[in-house]
């Protein structure tokens, strides 16, 4: 693989589209990756876990009812039958029949345009080391000739440490949504290059620890002007937004 990431190459932009294009589209779907690319993004944050069957695939919930017409638990459903569901017409008749989509499916897109990727590894209930691994393997082979790979994250040490032994030189970050006082060792027990926090987690005491630690600096979801604005003044290396609207590239 190209140049590794790290503290010193970091190669990914500051603003990154939430699950494709936020709330314009129906999240984690190629119809709102390609909306955040009309925005001007050229990086998206997306949520994978695995269907019955063990393919990666796109889906924010344990279970299908509020992003799809299916229901019950996703990962008890093969790639066949979640295929077929409609993961659109919940969001606006606009976007009625449109389908879940597969990691091979976005790695297609945002490859052939050039586009960057943050995976979040969300693993049902159960299945934290077997989804880290599954999905470090997948963007392994999807980026294989390509660079830089995709930014896995995860709420779950135990996705990354999976993902760290499947595929050690895809970078990871360790996502956090409440204070912790372990948060920094984690990290670097884990060999992470960055740290996603809760946008309201981030303060310069806690900015400062980072970066004497090596690590990027990322936030998620900042949608509000006087939020977005404390996060760059701050220099944080990554803003995770859902107002693709209003925030992003040239502003």
């Amino acid at each position: 693989m190209p140049h590794p990431v790290s503290v010193t190459h970091w190669p990914y932009p500051r603003w990154i589209a939430h699950r494709g294009a936020g709330q314009l589209a129906p999240e984690n779907t190629l119809a709102a990756f390609k909306l955040g690319a009309r925005h001007g993004f050229r990086m998206f944050e997306c949520d994978v876990k695995l269907s019955a069957d063990g393919l990666p695939f796109l889906l924010h919930d344990d279970k299908l009812e509020r992003t799809s017409d299916g229901r019950g638990a996703a990962g008890d459903r093969t790639w066949a039958e979640l295929s077929r569901l409609d993961a659109g017409s919940w969001h606006s008749p606009a976007f009625a029949g449109e389908p879940l989509a597969s990691l091979d499916a976005v790695a297609d897109f945002c490859l052939a345009q050039g586009y960057l990727l943050n995976i979040e590894i969300k693993p049902s209930p159960g299945l934290e080391a077997v989804t880290g691994t599954r999905v470090a393997q997948a963007a392994a082979r999807l980026w294989r000739d390509a660079a830089p790979p995709p930014l896995l994250s995860s709420f779950q040490p135990a996705s990354l440490q999976a993902a760290r032994l499947a595929q050690p030189e895809l970078p990871r970050a360790l996502l956090l949504n409440e204070s912790r006082p372990d948060w920094l060792q984690t990290a670097l027990e884990l060999g992470c290059v960055a740290v996603v926090c809760q946008h309201r987690l981030w303060d310069e005491s806690r900015v400062h620890q980072a970066r004497q630690a090596g690590l990027r600096t990322l936030a998620y979801t900042a949608n509000d002007e006087s939020t977005v604005q404390k996060l760059i003044t701050l220099g944080l290396d990554g803003i995770i937004t859902d107002r693709v609207d209003r925030f992003g590239p040239g502003t």
